[in-house]
């Protein structure tokens, strides 16, 4: 059986921003990974909502989750406008 790249590395979360992409690609990549977490945000509410009972543990896995895709915009939009202003020569 082959050991794919998450068994290898540390637990987490890790993803790296393609250093070639433009900043419109970057900001297109941060909605979209805002949108995920509004989605898993509003899915996490529904389920809590209509649960009899919680399960802490998994509440606090999708929370967690929802951090990761909100950190992943923000660095994003970060990046993005970083590059904008780069490439308009703004760096004061």
């Amino acid at each position: 059986m082959a050991k794919t790249k998450a068994h290898t590395t540390h637990p987490g979360f890790h993803y790296h921003i393609d250093p070639e992409a433009t900043s419109h690609d970057l900001m297109n990549e941060a909605t979209e990974w805002l949108q995920y977490a509004r989605s898993l945000t509003r899915l996490l509410a529904d389920f809590i909502h209509e649960a009899d009972t919680v399960d802490c543990q998994r509440v606090a896995h999708a929370m967690e989750a929802i951090g990761a895709l909100t950190h992943m915009g923000v660095q994003c939009t970060a990046q993005a406008h970083a590059r904008m202003c780069w490439e308009t020569g703004v760096n004061r």
